[in-house]
């Protein structure tokens, strides 16, 4: 079985620490992103998410949101899952939607990445 409680550490180095995760599938921790918009130091921020109910089979998806706010003007949504492999090693994949804060309506085309 996955346990999304843990530190995880992606592919830029970015750490990822779920340190609460209730029956009811809610989790909250916080990321250290290597990755910014600005080019500055990474920043921890906090996160939010929910997985998939773990009696539902199968092994869990999940979603969560981190909020850059001190560092920049922009919330990432992630969605994924986690799988076991053979020897018992967890790896979480996931895909995010970045959405950037901007001055008008007319620049919303270039918000979201």
């Amino acid at each position: 079985q996955c346990r999304l409680i843990g530190l995880w550490r992606n592919e830029q180095d970015s750490l990822m620490e779920i340190s609460a995760l209730r029956d009811n599938g809610d989790f909250q921790g916080k990321y250290l992103t290597q990755v910014t918009l600005s080019g500055g130091c990474a920043h921890i921020s906090p996160l939010k998410g929910i997985q998939q109910q773990p009696g539902e089979g199968g092994w869990p998806t999940f979603a969560f949101t981190v909020r850059w706010d001190k560092f920049s003007n922009a919330t990432t949504a992630f969605a994924g899952q986690c799988f076991v492999d053979s020897g018992g090693k967890e790896t979480l994949t996931t895909m995010w939607l970045l959405r950037e804060a901007v001055g008008s309506l007319k620049e919303d085309w270039k918000a979201t990445r």
